[in-house]
C-alpha cells in the first residue's frame, strides 16, 4: 500500500482556472486526463515525485454523475465550492480490501485525448460520504500511470486533515501509517475550522520552496 494521489474538486466552469492556479503553484503543467464515462466526471492530472500525482476533477452534466458514488461525491464537493476531496492509496491486491469492506471494487477507466486508455479498480468511495477523512483505494489495471505524464517537479510533504477520529474507524489504519514514509499528517480539531471534516490543505515541496494549497 502506498499513497497514490490526492484529488481536488472544481466546478466544470472553473476547472481551467483551478488547474492553472495549482499548476503554477507547484511548478508543474497539468495534462488533460479525459473523461471518466462510468462516473460522469473528467480530470486533469499533474505528476509528482515519489510516483504520485495530483488530480483536479469536476462533475459533468451526465446521468452517471448522479448514479455513482464517485460522481455524487465530486458533484457534492463542487456544489460546496470545491476543494480537496480525498487521498487515495494504491494497493497490489484489491481483493484484500474487498474482503474487509464486504463488497466488490468498482471498475473505472478513462481515455486521454491521445487515445491512451487507463483502467483501474477502486473501493471505499462510499465511505467518504460518512467519514470524509478516510481515503479510498485503487488497483491499477494498466501499466501507464499518471505520475509518468509529464515531468514531476514537486512532492507531497504533509496533509492537514480535520478529524477527531484520526483513522480510528479505518480497517487499514496501521497499513496507512506504515506506508506514509515520505508524507506527514497533521490532525486538526474540526472545531477550529467550522466543524469541517476532511482534507483541509496539503503542503508541497517545490523547486521554489514549500507551498500550501487549501
Amino acid at each position: 500500500m502506498r499513497l497514490d494521489h490526492v484529488s481536488y474538486v472544481a466546478s466544470h466552469d472553473q476547472i481551467s482556472d483551478v488547474v492553472n492556479r495549482i499548476g503554477s503553484q507547484i511548478g508543474t503543467a497539468f495534462i488533460d486526463g479525459g473523461i471518466h464515462p462510468k462516473f460522469g466526471t473528467r480530470n486533469f492530472t499533474a505528476p509528482l515525485l515519489n510516483g504520485q500525482y495530483i488530480e483536479v476533477v469536476c462533475p459533468m452534466d451526465h446521468p452517471a454523475t448522479d448514479a455513482t458514488p464517485f460522481g455524487r461525491a465530486v458533484k457534492k464537493k463542487a456544489e460546496e465550492g470545491g476543494g480537496w476531496l480525498s487521498w487515495v492509496f494504491n494497493v497490489d491486491d484489491i481483493s484484500l480490501i474487498e474482503d474487509k469492506f464486504g463488497r466488490k471494487a468498482v471498475e473505472g477507466n478513462r481515455k486521454k485525448p491521445d487515445g491512451t486508455e487507463l483502467k483501474w479498480k477502486q473501493i471505499g468511495v462510499k465511505d467518504i460520504f460518512l467519514m470524509n477523512e478516510l481515503p479510498f483505494f485503487v488497483q491499477w489495471q494498466t501499466k501507464n500511470h499518471p505520475s509518468e505524464d509529464g515531468t514531476a517537479e514537486a512532492k507531497i510533504k504533509k496533509l492537514y486533515i480535520s478529524s477527531e477520529n484520526k483513522l480510528e474507524k479505518s480497517f487499514f489504519k496501521k497499513e496507512i501509517y506504515n506506508s506514509l514514509t515520505n508524507t506527514d499528517i497533521e490532525w486538526i480539531n474540526p472545531n477550529q475550522i467550522d466543524n469541517f471534516i476532511g482534507i483541509d490543505s496539503v503542503d508541497f515541496e517545490t523547486r521554489n520552496g514549500f507551498i500550501c494549497i487549501e
